[in-house]
């Protein structure tokens, strides 16, 4: 059976997750997570799309982008495939790296690019890996937080939606991601976890 054709639409925001084959760790060390953050920035080089938010896990990562001269299934394919290469050269193994497709979800509203840059940011706290999302090395919330730039994140499409100096956009972003509980986005996830 043939799977199913992804829907693209240009310039829409998605919330993009893949998972680790059989969920087993997709970065075992510093280097892979630093290896796949130059791959995202040398992919978007070639293939350009927008990232708004971003948070690498040990099984899995999320991704909150755009594009809007390719499909997400050719950025993501990009990506995917390189990584892929370079861990089974690393790990001096052979087969899929990646559990199955991409899941992916349109973002439709304001409302819900602020909940999901939020969930992406609060995920290794739910996970318990940290007490704090800003202590997270690996995930773009330090970029909302301070004024450090990146290469590949353009926070402006989360920040842009508060008012005020760029000091009180960040303390409320802050704010927003810190309260308590999680959004309605997350039993969306469900399908995917």
């Amino acid at each position: 059976m043939a799977r199913k054709k992804r829907i693209w639409i240009p310039n829409a925001f998605y919330h993009v997750v893949c998972r680790g084959n059989r969920q087993d760790a997709l970065f075992k060390d510093k280097g892979d997570f630093k290896i796949f953050l130059h791959m995202l920035h040398k992919v978007n080089e070639k293939t350009p799309f927008e990232l708004a938010s971003y948070c690498l896990m040990t099984n899995h990562f999320h991704l909150q982008l755009r594009s809007k001269d390719q499909s997400i299934s050719k950025v993501m394919s990009l990506l995917n495939k390189r990584y892929a290469d370079y861990y089974n050269t690393k790990n001096r193994i052979t087969g899929h790296v990646f559990e199955k497709r991409y899941y992916d979800k349109i973002i439709d509203s304001k409302q819900g690019m602020l909940d999901v840059s939020r969930y992406i940011h609060l995920n290794p706290v739910e996970a318990k890996m940290t007490n704090k999302a800003e202590d997270y090395r690996w995930s773009s919330y330090r970029y909302y937080l301070y004024a450090s730039g990146s290469p590949v994140v353009n926070t402006s499409f989360i920040m842009d939606y508060y008012s005020g100096s760029m000091w009180e956009r960040r303390r409320k972003y802050r704010a927003f991601v810190e309260r308590e509980g999680l959004s309605e986005w997350t039993s969306d996830m469900s399908d995917f976890f």
